[in-house]
């Protein structure tokens, strides 16, 4: 994985700038040296606010390191740079609702489960038996191997994986149990008995 470094280039026309150096891995397998400039020296006060912007780059470029060798990185690794993509406050294909629930249903239950393991080493039917085994109504399940699939599509769509193991897990979202219907009969008491609550709130209300 890179570090890098930042430093500040001279320049004989125009302001220094700030400027992120690393070394990489070639398609040949030799090391080979990038560098990126992050701002001008008017823009980027310190050095603090130039390792701000290498951050997120650090992470891409880690992330580009490891698809040129073909290694498979851990689902943690492919979560985190979801969150950075896809919930970051600036897409606004996502709802914030939405954004919200898939950080908290991977910060709860994929991630601590999932977390340490590589794409690679993650199994359908693994996933199927794990899902089967949490004490959660089945459309809270499906949620949860719907939000891990979209981790992979993800993946498969920036080359970081070949395939979408989550396509092959089934969980379905069906009830456990069929709900209980009211009779017309059952509804009408359950109005009459609010509206006594509702009168008698407002009479111990006026004394």
């Amino acid at each position: 994985m890179q570090d890098g470094s930042v430093t500040v280039e001279r320049r004989t026309r125009g302001p220094d700038v700030w400027c992120f150096r690393w070394r990489e891995a070639g398609a040949d397998g030799r090391r080979i040296h990038r560098r990126i400039v992050l701002g001008t020296a008017e823009e980027l006060k310190n050095i603090a606010s130039a390792r701000k912007i290498v951050t997120g780059l650090r992470s891409e470029i880690n992330i580009n390191d490891i698809r040129i060798r073909r290694e498979s990185i851990t689902l943690a690794d492919l979560s985190r740079r979801f969150q950075q993509r896809e919930l970051a406050d600036r897409n606004p294909r996502i709802a914030y609702s939405t954004k919200k629930a898939y950080a908290g249903c991977l910060e709860k239950w994929i991630e601590p489960r999932w977390g340490e393991y590589s794409l690679l080493e993650i199994r359908a039917v693994e996933v199927e038996s794990w899902l089967k085994s949490l004490n959660r109504a089945p459309g809270t399940r499906c949620k949860i191997r719907n939000v891990m699939s979209l981790l992979f599509n993800h993946g498969r769509r920036h080359d970081l994986c070949d395939r979408n193991t989550i396509e092959w897990v089934r969980q379905s979202a069906k009830r456990r149990t069929a709900p209980d219907i009211l009779t017309t009969n059952e509804v009408q008491g359950l109005l009459a008995n609010l509206r006594f609550i509702i009168e008698n709130a407002r009479w111990c209300y006026l004394q």
